[in-house]
């Protein structure tokens, strides 16, 4: 059975969550602002988390922020606004997905399975076969789901995990936009520009060592994004 922590400051939200994801056989655990949310984390293990943006105290985009120094789950962000803006910053710090207020409980369902099967994908255990890719000083060892660069291990969300196995696996090649969105969402392709590339940016500032000036993932104008061959 998963677990999954929902987090906000509007109990009545918390409270429908609540019920629609125990329907599902779903176990949950309550926060209602950003340091009970880290404080649950820390005293059991969650598989996944709604997290609402804007909450008094510590509010959702630092929760996750600081969540993303040592914890791996997806994080589907919450927030009653529609603007772009508290969408990309939340994808930047580390968000795996967001869902806007007032929220179909179907669509909220759909998220959260397809983020837990993505999440169990990546965790599940393989043969002894060697899965290790590696590239100029990137390590990724698939069957441990570890990532090293120059020997350093570098934590990486599911998503930014699943973007650096597309391209190591497939060095050299050209992927545009809208081919990593389908292949690491499995989702349509619509209006996922900003989103492959905040994730991309964000990756960049963990693996290379000047992002600006990136060695690795090398954009490929208006054609999208491959991994050059060290």
């Amino acid at each position: 059975m998963y677990t999954i922590l929902i987090c906000d400051d509007d109990r009545d939200i918390v409270s429908a969550l609540d019920i629609y994801l125990t329907s599902e056989d779903y176990q949950t655990v309550k926060a209602y602002d950003g340091l009970e949310a880290l404080k649950a984390v820390e005293e059991q293990p969650v598989d996944l988390i709604l997290m609402d943006i804007m909450m008094p105290g510590l509010d959702g985009i630092r929760a996750t922020a600081r969540l993303r120094e040592h914890c791996n789950v997806p994080i589907i962000l919450l927030t009653a606004k529609s603007e772009d803006a508290d969408k990309v910053l939340g994808l930047n710090i580390g968000a795996d997905d967001y869902i806007t207020k007032p929220f179909n409980p179907i669509e909220v369902l759909a998220r959260v399975r397809s983020q837990l099967r993505r999440y169990t994908s990546l965790g599940g255990k393989s043969g002894s076969e060697d899965n290790t890719l590696t590239n100029g000083g990137i390590c990724l060892d698939d069957s441990a789901k570890t990532v090293t660069v120059d020997g350093e291990p570098v934590s990486l969300t599911p998503l930014e995990y699943n973007i650096l196995l597309l391209l190591l696996k497939n060095p050299g090649r050209v992927f545009s936009t809208s081919q990593i969105y389908e292949l690491v969402w499995n989702d349509p392709s619509l209006g996922s520009e900003s989103t492959v590339a905040v994730h991309i940016r964000h990756l960049r500032e963990k693996i290379e060592i000047d992002p600006a000036n990136p060695q690795y993932i090398k954009v490929v104008w208006g054609l999208g994004y491959k991994m050059e061959k060290i």
